[in-house]
């Protein structure tokens, strides 16, 4: 293993260098690119004719969860394309809380009753905790449909409703397309918005838009010299950018962070264990992170 500093892209702009601090994050892409619906803002271009990242193979999953495990990893996400496509999901959600919390990414369409309870079940059954998250992009149909098609916010709502039900609060997952929720006054109408909607103990993460996948064509592309270089981290910043902290699989090797598989360069090697050195934040989305003191953590 190299203890030289990896780009995490193509680009020849040099940028600031992160230290590694230890695998605290696993991230698995357990359905790759594979999604049934093909949001207007995805980062990654997830969508139903997507295969560019197919889905992780069961033992796969498996083998990475126990390398991670043996690297002291204290949390896993299981994100896609939509993880409740892969075959197995209530398999491999019982083998990781065995060992870590768990946070799946979901638009929460396929959530029906039976594996609402399947999550219930696993979750009481477990010592750690298991968090599903759930993407919306509005508190009305109107807000969210142009995004992610006509009538997933009904069928969104009906599924983080059956979480409910079975006793997983969701954490609703909103990308701040629509103006209104960066600042602090419409973030706190969200969260009224979905009292309303019958969540009464609301939980809502913000996502700032990153400007790549779809949403370079829906919200324009980063301009150029949007880049960071060094010397522009500021003085303990290591501590909190998750990359320093963080590793994703995919069926098609390891990557700094969840955002960046589909970017040129960015696959840093096949195994996690050749993985856990610096990296070097040469891509427009590091400096989002790094403007908007962003983590993908729940």
């Amino acid at each position: 293993m190299s203890n030289s500093a990896i780009p995490v892209s193509s680009s020849a702009h040099r940028g600031p260098t992160l230290g590694f601090r230890g695998l605290d994050v696993l991230w698995l892409q357990v359905t790759g690119t594979v999604c049934n619906i093909a949001c207007t803002h995805c980062f990654i271009t997830c969508g139903p004719k997507n295969d560019s990242h197919p889905i992780m193979e069961t033992q796969s999953v498996l083998d990475a969860l126990e390398q991670a495990r043996g690297l002291g990893v204290k949390e896993i996400y299981f994100t896609g394309g939509e993880p409740f496509l892969h075959p197995e999901i209530l398999k491999l959600v019982e083998a990781t809380l065995v060992h870590a919390p768990l946070s799946i990414l979901t638009n929460a369409l396929l959530l029906d009753d039976e594996t609402c309870a399947g999550l219930a079940r696993l979750e009481r059954n477990s010592r750690y905790s298991l968090d599903l998250r759930v993407s919306v992009d509005g508190t009305t149909a109107e807000e969210n449909d142009p995004i992610r098609g006509r009538h997933t916010f009904r069928r969104i709502m009906e599924g983080a409703h059956r979480l409910y039900r079975h006793g997983l609060n969701p954490v609703f997952t909103v990308t701040t397309v629509h103006a209104q929720y960066e600042g602090n006054e419409g973030r706190v109408q969200f969260l009224e918005s979905l009292r309303e909607l019958g969540f009464d103990r609301p939980r809502v993460k913000f996502i700032p838009p990153f400007h790549i996948g779809r949403e370079e064509e829906r919200g324009g592309a980063y301009p150029p010299g949007f880049q960071l270089s060094p010397g522009d981290l500021f003085e303990g910043e290591e501590q909190y950018l998750q990359c320093g902290s963080c590793r994703t699989v995919t069926a098609k090797g390891v990557y700094p962070c969840p955002i960046l598989i589909e970017e040129d360069g960015a696959r840093m090697a096949s195994e996690i264990h050749d993985t856990l050195v610096p990296i070097e934040l040469n891509h427009p989305a590091c400096t989002t992170c790094h403007a908007e003191g962003f983590s993908c953590r729940t």
